[in-house]
């Protein structure tokens, strides 16, 4: 005897036990699929418990990337939509094709490091620590405690009126 040689994805289509690498590849491609359809639901349904107004709000994941449409009444619920949907574990980057119905001037974003708070954020943006309830009022309803920020973090920050 010696050593023998097989098409190893064979065995699946002769005896119907396992699967074929192109079998398996198709499953794990669908179930990926199945899974940012349902994260995409999530998200919708975490925005509309958050009572964002957003019209005809639609979320698409591929892979670590999301893009959002819809019409947002207005600019402060569109970045808070952006957020949502950014700060959520898996995605890296959001393409934003909403539109605004009551237009008004756009905010900043800060990304949170170690370390930072509120007050320290409000220093470096308004030149006054105690500006921060600016800050926590603008990412309501996703902050619920102004201490509780973590690194990587992305907020959204106002201009002052």
């Amino acid at each position: 005897m010696g050593l023998f040689s097989f098409i190893k994805d064979a065995g699946a289509k002769v005896f119907g036990i396992g699967k074929t690498s192109a079998q398996e590849a198709a499953e794990a491609a669908a179930e990926e699929l199945r899974l940012e359809e349902l994260a995409a639901r999530k998200l919708e349904e975490t925005i509309q418990n958050l009572e964002l107004q957003v019209e005809d709000l639609n979320i698409h994941i591929d892979d670590d990337a999301a893009t959002i449409s819809g019409a947002a009444y207005d600019q402060a619920t569109r970045e808070k939509v952006i957020l949502v949907v950014g700060n959520s574990n898996g995605i890296a980057t959001v393409d934003d094709q909403m539109t605004v119905e009551h237009v008004e001037p756009e905010a900043q974003f800060h990304t949170v490091v170690s370390g930072d708070t509120l007050g320290k954020i409000a220093r470096t943006f308004y030149g006054n620590a105690m500006k921060y309830p600016v800050i926590f009022e603008a990412n309501k309803p996703m902050l619920s405690d102004p201490d509780k920020i973590y690194p990587g973090q992305v907020l959204r920050i106002p201009a002052l009126d």
